[in-house]
């Protein structure tokens, strides 16, 4: 397994989202893919997982340590989202993570996957190992300072649910 990281210009965390798990299945590999916000210019989202790159094909920039390919500023940032991995970054695909779906307790999430703490938003709340999760099928956390954290917001007594919502409305939609 390799690290690297690839980026085909996705505009959004969804649009990353949906590469990483075309990647997976088609690689049918076990990853901890992440999706990395490229700043800049032209600001967009790249990703990094673990992988065989010679089993990967794809239209967009890969880099490993030892080399990039594809096109110039897409391989750049591809490079970017590499050296980010396991430091920074939204983690999509981890260990455990399509096991982790439903309602979960505090305590299985952290005994099952790499997540090691939650950052509860919008409430004092310190979950207690029985408390639960809603995982609403879609746990995104992220790299923080070398552990792997996941912000979620109360949802009643015991109860919390991710922060993240996995369908967001887009903003302006409702606008014509």
């Amino acid at each position: 397994m390799t690290l690297f990281g690839v980026d085909t210009g996705s505009r959004s965390l969804r649009e990353a989202d949906h590469l990483i798990h075309d990647l997976v299945d088609r690689l049918r590999l076990p990853v901890v893919a992440c999706t990395h916000l490229i700043r800049g210019a032209h600001p967009h989202v790249a990703v990094s997982l673990d992988v065989d790159k010679d089993r990967l094909e794809l239209d967009g920039g890969v880099a490993t340590a030892a080399d990039r390919s594809g096109p110039p500023d897409l391989a750049a940032a591809a490079f970017e989202a590499l050296t980010r991995h396991g430091v920074s970054g939204r983690a999509v695909v981890f260990p455990g993570s399509s096991e982790l779906t439903g309602t979960v307790s505090i305590a299985d999430l952290l005994a099952r996957s790499p997540i090691t703490r939650l950052h509860v938003i919008g409430g004092p709340d310190h979950p207690g190992p029985d408390d639960v999760l809603d995982t609403r099928d879609h746990l995104r956390p992220e790299w923080q300072a070398g552990e792997l954290v996941l912000a979620v917001t109360p949802a009643g007594s015991g109860r919390y649910a991710p922060f993240e919502v996995p369908n967001p409305t887009p903003c302006c939609a409702d606008h014509h």
